[in-house]
C-alpha cells in the first residue's frame, strides 16, 4: 500500500520544478492564455500579451522545461498546449484567483 501511494505522489523536489517554472507574471499569463487557446504560437502570445517576441519565447521555453507546456512543431512554427501538469496547475491558479473552473 505504501509503495503504491508514494509512486503516485510527486516529491517536494518535483513540485518545486513546476512552481519555479510558473513563478513569473509573464509565465502565469502565458499559461492562462494557452488554456484558452490550445495551439498558441509565440507570435500569437506576444501579440495578445503586448510583449516582446523574444521575451515570450524565453518564458515559453522555461514553461516547457518545467513540464507545464508541451510544444509541437508545425512547419516553421511551434505551437504550445498545456501538459497534463499544466492543466492541473491552471486549475490551481484559477481556484487561487477565485475563478471557478468549468
Amino acid at each position: 500500500m505504501y509503495v503504491w501511494y508514494t509512486s503516485r505522489m510527486k516529491t517536494a523536489k518535483q513540485m518545486e520544478r513546476h512552481f519555479k517554472g510558473a513563478a513569473n507574471h509573464w509565465r502565469i499569463e502565458i499559461l492562462l492564455r494557452v488554456s484558452e487557446i490550445e495551439g498558441a504560437t509565440v507570435a500569437q502570445l506576444a501579440t495578445y500579451l503586448r510583449a516582446n517576441f523574444k521575451t515570450i519565447s524565453q518564458h515559453t521555453h522555461s514553461l516547457v522545461r518545467a513540464g507545464l507546456l508541451d510544444k509541437k512543431y508545425q512547419g516553421r512554427e511551434v505551437t504550445h498546449s498545456l501538459s497534463p501538469y499544466g492543466k492541473r496547475f491552471i486549475r490551481f491558479i484559477k481556484e487561487f484567483r477565485g475563478i471557478t473552473s468549468p
